[in-house]
């Protein structure tokens, strides 16, 4: 039950992202500064999209003789195509936030994590296509790629879609500018606490 609602809730935060997307409006930026990291995804997210307009005219043409059936797959179809816009609009509306005293870090609408700038012990330009699973870390890549790489001071709880709490202590994420990100991160940062230079990317 508790499932259920919390995929409820978060379908329902898409197709209120997919509002905001059409209304040119964003979500949860107020009194900071918002970067971007959906840029890199639109054509990701487009052949989906495709994919099941191309099906659901192969099926309207196959179920012409069943119209029963034929509205059940065209609704189906059409919601899909509405959720596979949803999860894009809720990357484009719900960006990173950098308050002055804390960054919201977010990845659509299932990660939403606020990091105190104080618990940021360590802020860098790394470029990464390829990410291990290990328990103490949260990547949120975009288009496999993540480009800041902040270190914690300490473990942080971070709860997923499904509500299963984790600690992690080193955040990836990814940005559409990544050295602005970095330069306005590192801002309230000490000069050690900070890696100014860009990591080479790490191999695919």
């Amino acid at each position: 039950m508790r499932t259920a609602y919390r995929l409820a809730r978060h379908e329902a935060r898409l197709l209120v992202s997919l509002g905001l997307w059409l209304a040119r409006r964003r979500h949860g930026t107020g009194g900071g500064r918002a970067f971007g990291y959906a840029r890199g995804q639109g054509a990701t997210m487009a052949g989906p999209a495709l994919v099941c307009v191309i099906e659901a005219f192969t099926m309207a043409v196959l179920l012409r003789g069943w119209p029963v059936a034929h509205r059940v797959m065209l609704v189906l179809d059409g919601y899909t195509v509405l959720f596979v816009a949803g999860l894009h609009a809720a990357c484009v509306v719900r960006p990173h936030v950098l308050t002055p005293k804390a960054l919201r870090v977010r990845h659509g609408a299932h990660v939403d994590l606020w990091i105190p700038r104080a618990a940021i012990g360590a802020v860098r330009r790394e470029t990464r296509s390829t990410h291990e699973r290990v328990p103490a870390e949260l990547n949120l890549a975009v288009g496999s790629q993540t480009s800041v790489t902040l270190e914690l001071t300490a473990p942080l709880a971070h709860s997923t879609l499904l509500w299963r709490r984790r600690e992690v202590s080193v955040v990836r994420l990814h940005a559409d500018d990544p050295e602005a990100f970095v330069r306005a991160l590192a801002g309230a940062l000490t000069p050690e606490r900070t890696g100014s230079s860009s990591s080479p990317a790490r191999p695919g």
